[in-house]
């Protein structure tokens, strides 16, 4: 595919993003099953929840902008996620896989992180306010995501990992 424009570029950006996030999505309800700690498991189907309303909000900039939202899949999340579901298997005990959990949930926060700084400042330059005020929106989500689990890691999940 040849991207003849920087607005085709910020819609195929977008496009791979909805990729990513229905992949999160999907695999978020199997990792808070996972989980063992209460907090965690309520973090993860938290943000399992958000990301099916940032979902929404890229198909909408999308479809607004007469782009498929179904045109690519982002090879970059399926990575973070087969990466995860490995993790996971390696690790036998249970304190020790919700440490892994938040790891691998933070490396995957960092990348949503990354796309929606990216995609946001990509909208501004097109002056796409509206867009630009939903990425951001989601991008604030992705941060509090984060922030609870570097919480979560740091006041119980990783001490309790420590311990065992």
């Amino acid at each position: 595919m040849e991207i003849r424009n920087f607005r085709e570029m910020f819609l195929v950006e977008l496009q791979e993003f909805v990729s990513a996030e229905e992949q999160l999505s999907g695999v978020l309800l199997r990792l808070a099953g996972a989980a063992s700690h209460p907090s965690l498991k309520r973090a993860l189907i938290h943000h399992r929840a958000e990301t099916e309303t940032q979902v929404a909000r890229l198909e909408t900039i999308l479809v607004k902008h007469g782009a498929d939202p179904k045109a690519h899949v982002d090879q970059a999340m399926q990575a973070l996620v087969n990466e995860t579901m490995k993790m996971l298997a390696m690790l036998k005990t249970e304190n020790l896989r919700d440490a892994g959990l938040i790891a691998s949930a933070q490396r995957i926060e960092h990348y949503e992180i990354a796309a929606y700084g990216t995609a946001a400042a990509l909208a501004g330059q097109l002056n796409l306010r509206d867009e630009q005020k939903m990425l951001h929106l989601s991008l604030e989500e992705e941060k509090r995501t984060d922030v609870l689990l570097t919480q979560l890691a740091k006041g119980e999940v990783n001490r309790d990992a420590l311990a065992a």
